[in-house]
Protein backbone atom coordinates (compact mmCIF):
# COMPACT_ATOMS: atom_id res chain seq x y z
CA UNK A 1 0.00 0.00 0.00
CA UNK A 2 1.07 3.53 -0.72
CA UNK A 3 1.78 5.65 2.37
CA UNK A 4 -0.99 8.03 1.24
CA UNK A 5 -3.44 5.19 1.78
CA UNK A 6 -2.76 5.31 5.53
CA UNK A 7 -4.32 7.69 8.03
CA UNK A 8 -3.21 8.64 11.53
CA UNK A 9 -5.52 7.94 14.46
CA UNK A 10 -6.35 11.66 14.59
CA UNK A 11 -7.30 11.69 10.91
CA UNK A 12 -9.44 8.58 11.32
CA UNK A 13 -11.10 10.09 14.37
CA UNK A 14 -11.89 13.29 12.53
CA UNK A 15 -13.15 11.52 9.39
CA UNK A 16 -15.23 8.94 11.24
CA UNK A 17 -16.53 11.11 14.08
CA UNK A 18 -15.35 8.46 16.55
CA UNK A 19 -13.08 9.45 19.45
CA UNK A 20 -9.48 8.22 19.37
CA UNK A 21 -10.07 6.37 22.64
CA UNK A 22 -12.96 4.48 21.02
CA UNK A 23 -10.77 3.63 18.02
CA UNK A 24 -8.14 2.15 20.35
CA UNK A 25 -10.91 0.22 22.12
CA UNK A 26 -12.27 -1.09 18.80
CA UNK A 27 -8.76 -2.19 17.92
CA UNK A 28 -8.36 -3.99 21.27
CA UNK A 29 -11.62 -5.81 20.54
CA UNK A 30 -10.40 -6.83 17.06
CA UNK A 31 -13.00 -4.76 15.21
CA UNK A 32 -10.37 -2.74 13.33
CA UNK A 33 -6.63 -3.07 12.71
CA UNK A 34 -3.75 -0.66 12.39
CA UNK A 35 -0.09 -0.92 11.57
CA UNK A 36 2.65 0.83 13.50
CA UNK A 37 4.70 3.50 11.81
CA UNK A 38 8.44 3.71 12.47
CA UNK A 39 7.64 6.11 15.30
CA UNK A 40 5.29 3.57 16.87
CA UNK A 41 2.17 5.59 16.04
CA UNK A 42 -0.91 3.83 14.75
CA UNK A 43 -1.53 4.09 11.02
CA UNK A 44 -4.84 2.90 9.63
CA UNK A 45 -5.52 1.86 6.05
CA UNK A 46 -8.07 4.22 4.49
CA UNK A 47 -10.61 1.39 4.07
CA UNK A 48 -10.88 1.15 7.87
CA UNK A 49 -13.33 4.08 7.66
CA UNK A 50 -15.98 1.74 6.22
CA UNK A 51 -15.45 -0.78 9.00
CA UNK A 52 -15.82 1.98 11.60
CA UNK A 53 -19.00 3.21 9.92
CA UNK A 54 -20.28 -0.36 10.08
CA UNK A 55 -19.49 -0.59 13.81
CA UNK A 56 -21.23 2.72 14.55
CA UNK A 57 -24.28 1.74 12.51
CA UNK A 58 -24.45 -1.69 14.13
CA UNK A 59 -24.34 -0.13 17.59
CA UNK A 60 -27.21 2.19 16.64
CA UNK A 61 -29.23 -0.78 15.44
CA UNK A 62 -28.68 -2.29 18.87
CA UNK A 63 -26.02 -4.93 18.33
CA UNK A 64 -23.58 -5.57 21.14
CA UNK A 65 -19.85 -5.37 20.47
CA UNK A 66 -19.69 -9.17 20.61
CA UNK A 67 -22.39 -9.41 17.94
CA UNK A 68 -20.61 -6.78 15.86
CA UNK A 69 -17.34 -8.69 16.16
CA UNK A 70 -19.07 -11.85 14.89
CA UNK A 71 -20.59 -9.97 11.95
CA UNK A 72 -17.46 -8.05 11.05
CA UNK A 73 -15.54 -11.28 10.49
CA UNK A 74 -17.68 -11.65 7.35
CA UNK A 75 -16.10 -8.51 5.86
CA UNK A 76 -12.75 -8.47 4.04
CA UNK A 77 -9.87 -6.97 6.01
CA UNK A 78 -7.66 -6.11 3.08
CA UNK A 79 -9.93 -3.83 1.08
CA UNK A 80 -13.07 -1.72 1.19
CA UNK A 81 -16.10 -4.02 1.28
CA UNK A 82 -18.05 -4.15 -1.99
CA UNK A 83 -21.76 -4.64 -2.68
CA UNK A 84 -21.54 -8.42 -2.36
CA UNK A 85 -19.82 -8.14 1.01
CA UNK A 86 -22.52 -5.83 2.37
CA UNK A 87 -25.26 -7.99 0.88
CA UNK A 88 -24.10 -10.96 2.97
CA UNK A 89 -24.63 -8.93 6.12
CA UNK A 90 -27.88 -7.24 5.14
CA UNK A 91 -29.80 -10.52 5.00
CA UNK A 92 -29.52 -11.05 8.75
CA UNK A 93 -29.89 -7.35 9.53
CA UNK A 94 -33.28 -6.87 7.93
CA UNK A 95 -34.96 -9.15 10.44
CA UNK A 96 -33.12 -7.51 13.32
CA UNK A 97 -34.23 -4.04 12.20
CA UNK A 98 -37.85 -5.17 11.75
CA UNK A 99 -37.84 -6.57 15.29
CA UNK A 100 -36.41 -3.30 16.61
CA UNK A 101 -39.09 -1.29 14.77
CA UNK A 102 -41.84 -3.49 16.23
CA UNK A 103 -40.35 -3.08 19.70
CA UNK A 104 -40.25 0.70 19.34
CA UNK A 105 -43.88 0.75 18.13
CA UNK A 106 -44.95 -1.25 21.20
CA UNK A 107 -43.03 1.15 23.43
CA UNK A 108 -44.54 4.20 21.74
CA UNK A 109 -48.07 2.83 21.92
CA UNK A 110 -47.63 1.79 25.54
CA UNK A 111 -46.33 5.19 26.55
CA UNK A 112 -49.01 7.17 24.75
CA UNK A 113 -51.78 4.97 26.16
CA UNK A 114 -50.37 4.98 29.70
CA UNK A 115 -49.55 8.64 29.88
CA UNK A 116 -52.65 9.68 27.96
CA UNK A 117 -55.30 7.62 29.71
CA UNK A 118 -54.69 8.82 33.26
CA UNK A 119 -56.51 5.78 34.66
CA UNK A 120 -54.10 5.26 37.54
CA UNK A 121 -55.93 2.00 38.19
CA UNK A 122 -54.20 -1.28 38.91
CA UNK A 123 -57.44 -3.05 38.00
CA UNK A 124 -57.67 -1.75 34.42
CA UNK A 125 -54.07 -0.79 33.58
CA UNK A 126 -52.49 -2.97 30.90
CA UNK A 127 -49.17 -2.75 32.70
CA UNK A 128 -50.46 -3.87 36.12
CA UNK A 129 -49.07 -7.19 37.28
CA UNK A 130 -50.98 -8.38 40.37
CA UNK A 131 -49.08 -10.96 42.44
CA UNK A 132 -46.26 -10.78 39.86
CA UNK A 133 -48.07 -13.20 37.54
CA UNK A 134 -45.76 -12.23 34.68
CA UNK A 135 -42.72 -13.34 36.70
CA UNK A 136 -43.18 -16.92 35.50
CA UNK A 137 -42.60 -15.73 31.90
CA UNK A 138 -39.23 -14.09 32.44
CA UNK A 139 -37.72 -10.80 33.45
CA UNK A 140 -38.06 -7.25 32.19
CA UNK A 141 -40.97 -5.19 30.90
CA UNK A 142 -42.62 -8.18 29.21
CA UNK A 143 -45.81 -6.42 28.14
CA UNK A 144 -43.80 -3.82 26.24
CA UNK A 145 -41.38 -6.34 24.78
CA UNK A 146 -44.15 -8.37 23.20
CA UNK A 147 -46.05 -11.51 24.04
CA UNK A 148 -44.68 -13.28 27.13
CA UNK A 149 -43.24 -16.75 26.57
CA UNK A 150 -43.47 -19.25 29.35
CA UNK A 151 -40.08 -20.39 30.62
CA UNK A 152 -39.44 -24.04 31.41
Amino acid sequence: MDKDEFLSIGQVSKRSGVASSALRFYEERGLIRSVRAGSGHRQYPRHVLRRIAFVVFAQRVGLSLDEIAAEITKLPEDHTPNGQDWSKLSKTWSLRIEEKIAELHRLKNGLSVCIGCGCLSLLTCKLANPQDKLGRYGSGPLRWMGKPKKQN
